[in-house]
């Protein structure tokens, strides 16, 4: 009986992780987290609810698994490349320089752990908690897992403001769990000292240069694909080699699992392998671990305690107290919607803190209701933290917000085209190698070009290639443009072009996500449609009347029917890809977000359409 009441608990948490986010879709509640959104589903079927869910082996094992994984995602999610301090500094919009966003992030950062540290005192002095080392980390933690998908739904990754917020909440991210296997360490007997820790440090150091030499061999190459999955394989024992050494030393498994993703991060993986990853763990074993926390989660019994109750919102003030103060030193840079907006995404706390009231419930620091209030907390800042730095923040720094892309090589077809684009809301750069003095002058007067001494990667990684948003390379060298190409994706530059004329090394970069264009091909394409279909070419090529592809990522439109769009002008809807779906779009059909749109119509009529679709100026 007891494995057939195991196996139906499992299915009723799998079932409930399942139908959350088509729950969330159905009744458009988008702006709840998913990984929130499991948690209070948890708290409908578990001891706040039905109780229909019962603790037994398997829930238990694959829920920790779930957290593992979890951790494991947040050391992999933090992208070192934020720390380059190769960026020139820019004029922002308002006439002032931008500010060195490490420095400013760090100083910041220095600024919510000094308020958390007196803050999480005062609490002890009020008697709500015996530990102020726990609840500082509580307090100064800062939840990557709410504040980058934020920033990616806002178009605000590559800006300035966004790559501060990224990088104050990595730093959080970084020492809050440092500190807290360190808390372990000295306030769990059962656990080994503190200077074991430099044991599993040192194991991952020598790890990391272990996969760097390996990495770019041939023979992994060529068990990457098929049912090798080599590279799969290498994270999955990386992730168990460093849990396993990390209870040997006495710290926590948490911590093992976030050294094997910062590791892995730190190895600049494929895209590929990351889609996969996330995949993996946000597809199946983090949705039960979730759900797991809501199950276990005792809402009557918190509210059943009058000082617990009272500490809900007093923790939530101290929360926003710690983050805004801090951030208040953006405002020599920034407006007050800006600078507010940026405290209260930063004030967003989830998994380490169930990482922190987790271990200290089984560490007897906490008791189990003050770890459900602590979690309770955390959930609270996740739903409605994300909602008012929408509502907070100015449209206009995302409306006028430009794509940027770099080119690689300045030549006839690079040239003009970066000039064509300029026009629109596009940000270009071009950057090619030292040419004749003459040349300089005559090409600097007609465009902006950035010399650089070659096309290495150590010299591109002191640009801002890879903080671009598509990248297109155009070297005469296809070898060479190859090699970029796959290097620049890897670090994580959204949209890579390259010239390629070869097949063989086409078929090989298409592999890696990367888009060819060959003006072989492309004369021979045009040329032929030229001939067949005239009218078609001509739509093509004139500039007032093209086709232009759109992305439907405003969510205010998900839904609406193009009958009822507000914005269609002189703009008519050829098509509308949707996944792998063409449709032709007529009066009915309903735009749903994600949605890529095929449009035809005046250039300054579609820009207008982007701003409103693409840069989700509602939002």
């Amino acid at each position: 009986m007891g494995q057939h009441a195991s196996v139906l608990s499992l299915l009723i948490v799998v079932t409930m992780a399942f139908l959350t986010p088509i729950i969330l879709h159905r009744l458009k509640l988008n702006f709840i987290p998913v990984v929130v959104a499991e948690i209070i589903m948890g708290l409908i079927i578990g001891k706040s609810g039905f109780n229909l869910v019962h603790q037994d082996m398997w829930l238990s094992t694959l829920s920790t698994l779930g957290f593992i994984f979890l951790m494991f995602l947040s050391g992999l999610e933090i992208d070192f490349t934020v720390f380059s301090k190769g960026k020139k500094r820019e004029i922002l919009p308002n006439g002032k320089k931008e500010p060195n966003s490490f420095a400013v992030s760090t100083v910041i950062f220095i600024g919510i752990f000094i308020f958390s540290l007196v803050l999480s005192f005062v609490f002890v002095m009020l008697d709500f908690i015996h530990n102020g080392f726990l609840m500082t980390l509580i307090i100064s933690t800062i939840s990557l897992g709410v504040v980058v998908p934020t920033l990616k739904e806002g178009n605000m990754m590559k800006t300035v403001i966004g790559q501060i917020i990224l990088l104050i909440a990595v730093i959080a991210d970084l020492v809050t769990m440092i500190l807290l296997a360190v808390f372990v360490s000295l306030y769990d007997k059962g656990h080994g000292n503190t200077w074991l820790l430099l044991i599993l440090f040192a194991a991952g150091v020598g790890l990391y240069f272990v996969g760097k030499r390996f990495k770019s061999r041939s023979f992994v190459k060529a068990l990457e694909t098929g049912t090798s999955q080599i590279g799969t394989r290498a994270v999955f024992t990386l992730i168990i080699v460093l849990v396993g050494l990390s209870e040997t030393v006495g710290a926590e498994n948490i911590l093992g699992a976030f050294l094997a993703g910062v590791l892995v991060s730190l190895l600049a993986p494929n895209q590929e392998l990351v889609h996969k990853l996330d995949s993996f763990g946000y597809g199946f074993l983090i949705p039960i671990f979730f759900v797991e926390v809501g199950v276990k989660l005792d809402i009557w019994s918190l509210f059943s305690e009058k000082k617990l109750l009272l500490l809900i919102p007093l923790l939530l003030i101290g929360l926003l107290i710690s983050k805004l103060i801090p951030v208040y030193l953006l405002k020599i840079w920034y407006d007050t919607k800006t600078v507010l907006a940026s405290g209260f995404l930063l004030t967003s706390t989830l998994s380490l803190v169930i990482a922190a009231a987790t271990i200290g419930e089984r560490m007897k620091v906490i008791t189990e209701q003050m770890s459900g209030t602590l979690i309770l907390v955390a959930v609270i800042t996740s739903i409605f933290t994300p909602m008012v730095f929408k509502k907070l923040f100015p449209k206009e720094v995302v409306s006028n917000r430009k794509v940027s892309v770099s080119f690689l090589g300045a030549n006839q077809i690079t040239l003009p085209v970066s000039r064509e684009l300029k026009s629109g809301l596009y940000d270009p750069v071009l950057y090619h190698t030292k040419i004749e003095k003459s040349e300089k002058q005559i090409a600097n007067s007609l465009f902006d070009i950035v010399e650089i001494p070659d096309f290495s990667l150590e010299t591109i990684g002191q640009t801002k290639v890879y903080q671009s948003e598509v990248v297109v390379i155009s070297t005469g060298d296809e070898e060479l443009n190859a090699t970029l190409s796959v290097a620049v994706k890897e670090r994580g530059v959204p949209r890579v072009i390259a010239r390629i004329e070869s097949p063989d090394l086409e078929q090989n970069l298409k592999e890696h996500n990367i888009e060819i264009f060959s003006v072989f091909k492309s004369t021979n394409a045009l040329l032929r449609s030229l001939i067949e279909s005239p009218r078609v070419i001509n739509i093509l090529t004139n500039q007032e009347m093209a086709l232009y592809e759109i992305a439907m990522v405003n969510e205010q439109f998900d839904g609406m029917s193009l009958r009822r769009f507000p914005f269609t002008g002189d703009i008519i809807f050829v098509r509308i890809f949707r996944g792998n779906e063409s449709i032709v779009p007529h009066g009915d059909t309903e735009l749903q977000v994600n949605d890529r749109l095929i449009v035809t119509g005046s250039k300054e009529y579609v820009d207008q359409l982007k701003r409103e679709l693409e840069f989700c100026e509602h939002c």
